[in-house]
């Protein structure tokens, strides 16, 4: 047999093959494609069912784990689904504008029933649920009363380089930045219709950033302002008398009110993130509706 020969049958032995594998990978792909968008339209049922709750404003972001969907789609069970509802409403602001949080809520071994029948009276059940809420600086400040509040999340001490990317968001509950501007003692909270933080604000008055800590009493969130903040991380530091220190700490210290949580789950714990105060709750199993949320 000559090299030719042999080459020729390698080419009718492969081409094929070749064929047969495209066809498979093909028939993959498109299996993929089906099942993500048969995903979809199951999540987009559930997050229309959710945002019947009076408190949902805008259409919550909805993903059921659970690979492939459409296998556990006739089942209605998932190893977990997960709920996340933007610019919920908060009180405690009072003239200081619309307060807002994202309120989070993952459920573990989650029975949906029919997922194509989902209503906002559906029933879901679930083994364990994690609820979390977030309140961003700006929305912080306005429960605070402290226009250009600014929370940040410092590295632990000693910790070279942490709060890099690598690191992800850092958490704490104690050695939390807050940063902003507050009138001393004698000045009004407005000096008209202008904020301490205001160019036009006209009393004395100092840009200073604290050490906090946060902790839950009774189901709310606690913010306390230890000590002013003299670590490396940029902040401000206004010269503050002693005898006003007591003065500022109060200001930049409080409870806060009830915050919305997912269905209502009770708040066991609370951290920063980054730039947000998480507010942490967990409820064992039980069944919940979409309108309650």
């Amino acid at each position: 047999m000559t090299s030719s020969t042999r080459i020729a049958d390698v080419t009718r032995i492969r081409r094929p093959l070749a064929v047969t594998v495209a066809v498979v990978a093909s028939m993959l792909v498109v299996a993929l494609l089906t099942d993500l968008v048969t995903a979809s339209r199951a999540e987009s049922r559930l997050a229309h069912a959710v945002q019947a709750s009076p408190s949902v404003t805008y259409e919550p972001e909805v993903m059921l784990n659970g690979f492939p969907f459409l296998t556990r789609a006739g089942r209605g069970d998932f190893p977990m689904i997960h709920l996340s509802a933007r610019g919920v409403t908060a009180p405690g602001c009072a003239d200081r504008g619309r307060c807002t949080v994202d309120v989070d809520a993952r459920l573990y071994d989650a029975e949906l029933g029919d997922v194509w029948s989902t209503t906002p009276s559906s029933p879901i059940r679930f083994q364990r649920l994690e609820a979390q809420t977030r309140v961003d600086s700006v929305n912080l400040g306005r429960l605070m009363n402290i226009v250009d509040l600014y929370i940040n999340t410092p590295a632990p001490e000693g910790r070279i380089g942490g709060g890099g990317p690598g690191d992800g968001l850092l958490e704490r509950t104690e050695g939390i930045m807050l940063s902003g501007t507050v009138p001393l003692p004698g000045s009004p909270a407005r000096d008209g219709k202008y904020p301490p933080s205001a160019s036009e604000y006209r009393h004395p008055k100092v840009k200073v950033s604290v050490s906090a800590r946060v902790s839950v009493v009774d189901g709310r969130v606690r913010i306390d302002a230890v000590d002013l903040y003299t670590g490396p991380e940029e902040h401000f530091s206004d010269d503050v008398p002693e005898e006003f220190r007591s003065h500022v700490f109060k200001l930049f210290s409080i409870t806060l009110p009830p915050l919305p949580t997912a269905w209502d789950t009770p708040v066991t714990s609370a951290l920063s993130r980054g730039s947000d105060l998480v507010l942490i709750g967990e409820r064992p199993g039980g069944t919940v509706e979409p309108r309650a949320f």
